[in-house]
């Protein structure tokens, strides 16, 4: 395979390339055209720092030798995904003196990747970012296509903006520190590309679940360039979830219940997700929009990938539907589901009995 691989989310004058290859923190080729002044602010984490930051800080002496790099340490975990901790970058890009010229790099998980990315949405009306994804979840879903922000108490992702960055940059050599369990929940989201938008895919996955799991390199960069494929297919169509969009959230409006019921970080994102696809397979069948087979390989490759193919047994129907009905898609006191009407075909629907909706709750 050819190294690196790059796409581009077509987005008019909002373009942006996604660079995928080994090695990228190593070639300042791909970073430099995208820093254009001085003054740089990391946003990282305190895990991803201790591991990484010093090669990013090896590459940016070679991009400006004479740059005012600030460094923000957030505290790690979903649990942090609050406008408490965001404004700790705003603190410091405020007493460094930054100015609308800094660059935001975003370097860590999808929890970084969404707060750097809505401080630069937001901090003096708006200043470039770039995405440097440490995780597979990152790298495959939350860095590609502008959506920021923090959760709060009563839901999540409920605050934020979208905002395009300038660049995603995927450096596979990050993987090789990734937890065996961050790893799996970023399957959980190529499994998604597969069910909802190319069955072939799905299928490919099927066959090479082994080779994933065990970090195959030519396994992962195919899974998550066809991945990124996927999705700047359908942010290019619809970058601000007017339709189209909604798509991507499949398994979401349950994975989301499930990680505000628990506590955010109890269950990791690519978990809950893992369960809600397993169980918008279940209603999509009860509907007879999908063949029972599909559900049955679903749950099959989802724990392949060791990931949950059911809820938590603590979460109570009541539970479920009181999270659903605050999530970003309810339409006029609806909740719209992402379901299936066969493998790689997805549609986003209001057209279902909310009794058959509750009655799969509490059968679970």
């Amino acid at each position: 395979m050819t190294y690196p691989t790059t796409l581009s989310v077509a987005l008019g004058d909002r373009s942006y390339p996604i660079v995928i290859g080994p090695g990228l923190l190593t070639q300042p080729e791909w970073l430099e055209p995208h820093i254009k002044s001085r003054q740089i602010c990391i946003v990282t984490n305190t895990t991803v720092a201790a591991l990484h930051e010093s090669k990013l800080r090896q590459l940016l002496d070679k991009i400006r030798p004479d740059g005012q790099i600030t460094s923000v340490h957030l505290p790690d975990g979903e649990a942090f995904k609050t406008l408490e901790t965001l404004a700790t970058v705003f603190d410091a890009l405020l007493a460094d003196r930054h100015n609308r010229n800094t660059t935001l790099l975003a370097f860590g998980g999808g929890v970084v990747g969404d707060m750097a990315g809505f401080a630069a949405a937001c901090y003096q009306r708006g200043v470039d970012f770039v995405q440097i994804p440490t995780t597979l979840l990152s790298q495959v879903d939350s860095s590609v296509g502008g959506k920021t922000g923090v959760n709060h108490p009563l839901g999540k992702n409920m605050i934020g903006a979208f905002y395009q960055p300038r660049a995603v940059l995927i450096d596979l050599d990050l993987l090789q520190t990734l937890p065996d369990r961050e790893l799996a929940a970023g399957l959980a989201e190529i499994i998604k590309y597969g069910l909802i938008a190319d069955a072939d895919f799905f299928l490919w996955l099927e066959n090479n679940i082994e080779a994933l799991n065990r970090r195959d390199p030519e396994a992962l960069t195919y899974a998550i360039k066809r991945s990124c494929e996927i999705k700047a297919d359908v942010v290019a169509k619809d970058e601000r979830e007017g339709g189209l969009r909604a798509i991507l959230n499949f398994g979401h409006t349950y994975g989301h219940a499930i990680e505000t019921e628990m506590g955010y970080g109890t269950w990791l994102h690519g978990e809950a997700v893992a369960a809600g696809m397993a169980m918008a397979c279940e209603l999509s069948v009860d509907l007879g929009w999908l063949e029972p087979d599909v559900l049955k390989r679903t749950q099959q490759l989802l724990e392949a990938a060791h990931l949950p193919s059911k809820p938590p047994a603590s979460m109570t129907a009541e539970a479920f539907l009181k999270h659903m009905a605050v999530d970003k898609k309810v339409l006029d006191g609806r909740v719209r589901l992402v379901l299936l009407k066969g493998c790689g075909h997805a549609v986003i629907t209001t057209d279902f009995d909310p009794a058959l909706l509750k009655a799969q709750l509490q059968r679970l």
